[in-house]
């Protein structure tokens, strides 16, 4: 499947995540992100270096510039365990914008085109790192890395793309 890109509309699929009251959830993409303009941003891994050290602070830190350019939600979407997202989440106690989500079984992702094989490095099929930019479920900012790479998914790439 090709990768989505700008003009499409998020596929239909299923994430789960621990809302505020930890209870466990299964939400709609669709029901998540229809009406409102979202960050979704991809990670190989939780508790990897570049997810943890770079990718998703930056988010963190410009959670509140993004959401005065009119950002309604960000969302960090991960090829891991609903568990393990919670947790990676808890490291971050000064988040208070960023919802950890994960694609368990990496169906979502499959649907996205963004499949990224690390089977060789011991993690099994992963998400490639990406930040999309959503309005009413429609991409309007698809920055998708190469492998490994962090050079156009930043928070500060989609806030110059605000």
């Amino acid at each position: 499947m090709a990768p989505i890109a700008v003009g499409d509309v998020v596929p239909e699929g299923t994430i789960s995540f621990f809302d505020e009251n930890d209870q466990l959830q299964s939400a709609s993409v669709h029901t998540l992100a229809a009406g409102k303009k979202v960050i979704l941003f991809g990670v190989p891994g939780a508790f990897t270096p570049t997810c943890s050290m770079q990718h998703v602070p930056g988010f963190i830190e410009k959670a509140e510039e993004l959401k005065s350019k009119g950002v309604d939600e960000i969302i960090c979407f991960s090829v891991n365990d609903p568990f393990v997202m919670k947790a990676w989440g808890k490291t971050y106690p000064e988040n208070k914008h960023v919802k950890f989500v994960a694609d368990g079984s990496g169906e979502y992702t499959q649907l996205l085109g963004l499949e990224l094989d690390l089977k060789d490095k011991g993690l099994g099929v992963r998400s490639r790192r990406f930040a999309l930019l959503l309005d009413n479920l429609k991409v309007t900012v698809a920055n998708v890395e190469s492998g490994g790479e962090f050079t156009v998914s930043s928070a500060d790439d989609i806030l110059k793309a605000l």
